[in-house]
């Protein structure tokens, strides 16, 4: 089959590889319909993921068919549509049982990761009754891709844990697909207010589009200075950190209001300031947090109900024979104004 495969820092191919088999009595074999490139898959090619070696198949997002089951699978069968998890959960474990479905003791994050991920012809799912979701007929299977991981990340990760209420203010910094995912879960629960900071003028008119309140081109402006302003020298209640550079992780420290939250989304894989010295004495709040994927079932029932549209967020389309040229098209989104691209292999 054909697999994008990560070949070490910089260095990927669209290669000929083996078609993955069932290891486990709980697997699953999946053909992959349709998969994408997370912002994440580009931390891994600039080696910020140590634990994501040469040889490694990339993506843990997709949807696909289910090809063939081990045989204590009881919650699909071959011919199924399924949503794949980007987060693998063995259901029994102490972390799963405590929703930490991100720090399974046999499972987590490993597609893409630890394990060979969904950008290929097929993927192995292990643990299959609790890492895949059924598909309803009807459905629009592309959008759906969105709920493997940016949704829920954004919702879990930005929203959840920023704790954003009604009437409170919000500022996303980062407008790209993670940030833009924040920034339409977060409206769940109508903050007053809220403000998107990015350099990318394309993707600031996106964010007003999905419903920001204020668009801050940080590029051009001194975006603290400026959201600043606009709060009085409040700040604001929840910054989430959408970006994962040391920059930004300092930007906002200098938004958060007192009492507020910062809520950590980016995959840092360099060291930033904490500015203790400042924070210290404001009641503030850090977050950080892996997606655990626990509010999916209820994502999919908001989509399948017409309140969330994940389709939004799909700019580009491409066979997985161009895999290559929708990595170059994605890594180059400031230009191509890509947000989230679909692979169809």
């Amino acid at each position: 089959m054909k697999a994008l495969v990560y070949h070490g820092p910089g260095s990927k191919s669209l290669d000929e590889v083996a078609k993955p088999a069932i290891v486990e009595p709980g697997d699953a074999l999946v053909r992959i319909t349709h998969t994408t490139i997370c912002g994440t898959d580009l931390h891994i090619l600039k080696g910020d993921v140590p634990t994501c070696g040469p040889g490694r198949i990339l993506g843990h997002e997709g949807v696909g068919i289910v090809e063939e089951i081990g045989s204590a699978v009881t919650a699909f069968k071959p011919g199924d549509h399924v949503l794949i998890s980007c987060i693998t959960a063995c259901g029994r474990c102490d972390y799963c049982r405590r929703g930490l479905y991100s720090h399974c003791a046999t499972g987590g994050w490993i597609l893409g990761n630890m394990i060979d991920g969904t950008q290929a012809d097929f993927v192995r799912i292990p643990h299959a009754d609790t890492s895949l979701y059924p598909i309803p007929a009807g459905a629009n299977e592309e959008a759906l891709v969105m709920l493997s991981d940016i949704l829920p990340t954004g919702f879990e990760c930005g929203v959840l844990n920023g704790k954003v209420e009604p009437g409170s203010t919000v500022a996303i910094v980062g407008a790209g697909p993670i940030g833009l995912a924040c920034l339409l879960t977060a409206q769940f629960y109508s903050p007053a207010e809220i403000f998107m900071v990015d350099i990318d003028t394309n993707r600031l008119a996106v964010a007003g589009r999905f419903g920001a309140t204020h668009l801050v081109e940080s590029g051009e402006s001194d975006a603290a200075a400026t959201i600043m302003a606009l709060t009085r020298g409040r700040g604001v209640d929840t910054v989430v950190e959408a970006v994962g550079v040391p920059a930004t992780f300092e930007l906002c420290q200098d938004l958060v209001a007192v009492g507020g939250i910062i809520a950590n989304v980016g995959v840092h894989g360099a060291k930033a300031d904490l500015h203790l010295e400042r924070l210290w004495s404001r009641n503030i709040a850090i977050t950080t947090r892996l997606v655990d994927t626990v509010s999916t079932p209820m994502l999919l029932k908001t989509v399948a109900a017409a309140k969330l549209d994940p389709s939004q967020l799909i700019t580009h389309r491409f066979s997985l024979a161009d895999a290559m040229t929708a990595y170059d098209v994605f890594a180059r989104a400031s230009e191509t104004g890509a947000l989230k691209v679909i692979i169809t292999p």
